[in-house]
Order: C-alpha cells, then sequence, then structure tokens
C-alpha cells in the first residue's frame, strides 16, 4: 500500500483516482472545488485543505490537470507539491503540457532529491473509467519501474518512451494522429451521407477494411446521434495541437497536416463548441458543407417521437 495524493478530478482524474482508492491504496485528494473531491471521499479517499497538506503525507504526488499553466502552479510554485514532498517522493504528472515544462519539472525535482516522471495518458474518458489508457512515459527508469505498479491500475498500454519531456513529446504525436483521425472521419461521414448512403453503414464498411481506427468504434453513436457531450473537450485539443506545433517549430519538422486541423479546432471553438467534445468536428464540416448527417435509425426514432 501506498500513500497517494491526487490532484485533478475533472473527467479523467476522477475515475483514474478511483482506480487507486478501489485498489487499496491511501489516497489523499486536493481541489480547489471541494465538491470534486467528494465522490472520491465517499469511496474512501482523504480530503486534504492545501497542496502542501497533500504532499507532505504522501510517497507519490499524481496530477492530472488541464495545462502548462496549471502544472507550473501545482507543482513549481511557492506553495507547490514540490516544496512539500519529502526527499525520496516521486511526481507523476499525468497532464499534456509543453516537453519543456516536463524537463523543468524533472531538473527541480532531482535538486531536491525527488523523483519526476512525465506521464500523459491517452484514452479519453472510456479509457479513464476502464483503467484501459495508453501512458507514456518520460523519465528515469527506476523512477518509472517503482511507478509501474501503480500506472497500472489506471491504463493498459505503458511504455517508457524516454527521458524527462519524452512522453509529452509522445503525446504530441498521439493528438496529431487524434485530430486528424477525427477530421478524415467527420470529412467521410459528411461526404458519403450527402450522397446518399446510411452513415451506419458507411461506419459498418471503414471499420472493416484498412481505413478502421479506435475513434469509429469509441464515437460511434457519439457521431450518429450528435451527442458532443464531452469526453474530451475542443479547447483541450486545441491546446494539445498548439503543443505539437510549437514543438515541430522548434524540432524543424514539417506538420502541414495537423497545422491545417490545429485552424479547424480553433474554428470550433470561435463557433462556440470549445466545452464539447472532439468529436463535434463533425458539426463544422457539416456546417462547411451545408449538410446534416442523419442515419435511417436516428430519422426512424425522430419520427417515431
Amino acid at each position: 500500500m501506498t500513500r497517494i495524493g491526487f490532484v485533478g478530478l475533472g473527467v479523467m482524474g476522477q475515475p483514474m483516482a478511483q482506480h487507486l482508492v478501489a485498489a487499496g491504496h491511501e489516497v489523499a485528494v486536493y481541489a480547489r472545488n471541494p465538491a470534486q473531491a467528494e465522490p472520491l471521499v465517499h469511496r474512501g479517499a482523504e480530503p486534504r485543505q492545501s497542496l502542501a497538506d497533500l504532499a507532505s503525507g504522501c510517497e507519490v504526488a499524481i496530477t492530472m490537470v488541464n495545462d502548462t499553466a496549471a502544472v507550473r502552479e501545482v507543482i513549481l510554485a511557492p506553495h507547490g507539491l514540490l516544496q512539500s514532498l519529502p526527499p525520496g517522493g516521486l511526481i507523476i504528472d499525468m497532464s499534456t503540457i509543453h516537453p519543456a515544462t516536463s524537463i523543468e519539472v524533472a531538473e527541480q525535482a532531482s535538486q531536491r532529491g525527488i523523483a519526476a516522471l512525465d506521464a500523459p495518458v491517452s484514452g479519453g474518458d472510456v479509457g479513464a473509467r476502464e483503467a484501459t489508457l495508453s501512458i507514456m512515459v518520460g523519465g528515469d527508469t527506476t523512477a518509472f519501474e517503482r511507478a509501474l505498479p501503480i500506472l497500472s491500475l489506471m491504463g493498459k498500454t505503458i511504455v517508457h518512451v524516454g527521458e524527462p519531456g519524452a512522453g509529452q513529446v509522445v503525446k504530441a504525436c498521439n493528438q496529431m494522429v487524434v485530430g486528424i483521425t477525427y477530421a478524415a472521419v467527420a470529412e467521410a461521414l459528411v461526404l458519403g451521407s450527402k450522397g446518399g448512403v446510411d452513415p451506419e453503414r458507411i461506419l459498418d464498411v471503414l471499420t472493416g477494411g484498412l481505413a478502421d481506427n479506435r475513434i469509429m468504434h469509441v464515437r460511434r453513436t457519439n457521431f450518429l446521434n450528435h451527442d458532443f457531450t464531452p469526453g474530451f473537450r475542443v479547447d483541450l485539443h486545441h491546446k494539445d495541437l498548439l503543443i505539437a506545433t510549437e514543438t515541430a517549430s522548434e524540432l524543424d519538422v514539417a506538420v502541414p497536416t495537423t497545422g491545417l486541423v490545429l485552424q479547424l479546432m480553433r474554428a470550433l471553438r470561435h463557433l462556440g463548441a470549445g466545452g464539447s467534445d472532439h468529436s463535434a468536428m463533425l458539426e463544422l464540416i457539416e456546417h462547411m458543407s451545408g449538410h446534416t448527417v442523419s442515419s435511417s435509425s436516428t430519422t426512424a426514432e425522430a419520427s417515431m417521437g
């Protein structure tokens, strides 16, 4: 049993922390909004009133916050986790941030006798709930081996990809492919539907061939029912693609398709869909094409209603 502190109890962090509690670890949680911590407290987690209080009593601190600024505030700020986590402790940052900040966290942690890993995840809200996340980890090998039993409670595919910051580089790669795939699926559904083909049949065919991808399985009903309840918000994916394009610029790598999808995500935000799931890319392509995708089953349901 390990004493674990968890910060970041949003759509992803909440179920991730629940898996740790269910496994019997002593889990302490901190949230600026105490209501976010209540479901975990009811399951046996211990609430903490400050980051310092959380860090001083744990061996491992896990963060799952929105962006680079939040990581700097939670970990590196004068009141942050690094100031109170005891020497020998371990920080696992599972947020998606700029690789340079992950390197800075690792360097400052090392100076205080603390290990740090950047361990961003992929798999969305479904993967978080089902503990099937893909976790890409950057940092020291010894720290990775120490963290592996904990990470295994939240994810299925856990890979040590390199030195500090490497996890964030791989996450940028992941978000590039995911964003491009959402755009491709949206375009395919609108083209096929406007051409007179039932979108359900389109997905049936595409998922059985070379075009198959996990997005069409996990978000099938979202596309068909236009249900864009956020599992992963457009705002966050836009942020991730900014990180990807900035990193590409620093490394002098051409990412023209990612740049285009970044602009599509930006357009979605301007249309008021920043808080929607990134499958809302379908709505943007529909808007640009003057056509709304509808399946025979949803049409039938609407007529019966």
